[in-house]
């Protein structure tokens, strides 16, 4: 029997589908665990935390009046002002045809969810600006607030003892000291030469050969500070004291002291799944939702160090 070989290339597949799906890479958050969460919040949009000042002394001379002052109050208000949602439908006709759509369903929403959560993770991280190049939060005289002293503005090591010093002399705890910075400090930080040319210093000991991060986070303790990188710091491009970033990110420094947090905030509704069944336009429709409000609490507790990042 003779064999036909002369359309044999239409028994061969032009384009080879994998039965899994790609997927994004999704790096750490880590924002969300440094805010004060209130929990006595039961309704209303505004919350109200009473404030007490520092007392004063005065100088008493012998048999005068001593002086009475009004107590030191205020009040601090944030307010529940996001209200977030990420929705997404598929039809019956994807539902029928589509080989991929029940990885698909099991899939985009816990997604929904994982953007919800990236939005309030920018957000808080975006609380730096309350700081600006107008009001650096000078605190017995060390500023909040300042640009990367290395060359071109790319951090410096020295910068680290900088923060340090700034949250001392605003009298936070020594303690729990955390920093979240760009990849690109971790890259400086890396190849900075009195880093790589030193040996015998146990401060970086193994760095050379490993690099000094392991996953978001720097295996070497920095003057005191866990160090965490994050793709989700805010812009700075602005100039203070004179130093202009052109492209930079707000790297932030401050103590994770439970007592002491530095942002404040509170859900309203955490993520939550709603989904129905569209008979006019005959889909599934799945929507994830969510409401909070977060702000800057304590500002003494927060250093932010504004870095290029366009020197890597």
């Amino acid at each position: 029997m003779a064999m036909i070989t002369g359309n044999s290339e239409h028994l061969i597949r032009s384009e080879v589908w994998s039965s899994q799906l790609k997927e994004v890479l999704e790096d750490e958050l880590q924002a969300q665990q440094y805010v004060n969460w209130m929990s006595e919040f039961p309704d209303g949009t505004t919350f109200t935390i009473p404030s007490i000042g520092q007392a004063q002394v005065d100088d008493y001379v012998e048999d005068t009046a001593v002086k009475y002052r009004a107590l030191d109050t205020g009040e601090f208000q944030f307010t529940i002002d996001q209200y977030k949602s990420s929705g997404h439908y598929i039809t019956n006709k994807n539902k029928q045809d589509s080989f991929y759509m029940n990885q698909l369903v099991s899939a985009f929403v816990p997604k929904q969810a994982r953007a919800i959560l990236e939005s309030v993770e920018t957000k808080i991280l975006a609380l730096e600006s309350e700081q600006t190049s107008a009001n650096l939060n000078n605190i017995n005289g060390a500023p909040h607030r300042f640009v990367a002293s290395g060359t071109n503005e790319v951090f410096a090591a020295a910068d680290f003892a900088k923060a340090r010093y700034s949250l001392k002399k605003a009298n936070v705890p020594d303690t729990d000291l955390i920093a979240i910075v760009d990849p690109s400090v971790e890259y400086t930080i890396n190849t900075l030469a009195n880093i790589v040319s030193v040996s015998n210093n146990p401060r970086w000991e193994g760095i050379v050969s490993s690099g000094i991060a392991t996953g978001m986070k720097f295996i070497s303790n920095v003057y005191g500070f866990d160090v965490y990188t994050s793709n989700y710091l805010a812009d700075a491009n602005e100039t203070v004291d004179s130093v202009t970033t052109a492209a930079g990110k707000a790297n932030m420094f401050f103590s994770a002291s439970p007592d002491v947090l530095p942002f404040v905030g509170a859900w309203r509704q955490m993520p939550q799944v709603d989904s129905e069944y569209n008979k006019d336009f005959q889909r599934e429709e799945y929507v994830t939702t969510a409401r909070y409000g977060v702000k800057l609490y304590r500002p003494e507790n927060l250093v932010c160090v504004l870095s290029d990042t366009d020197q890597v």
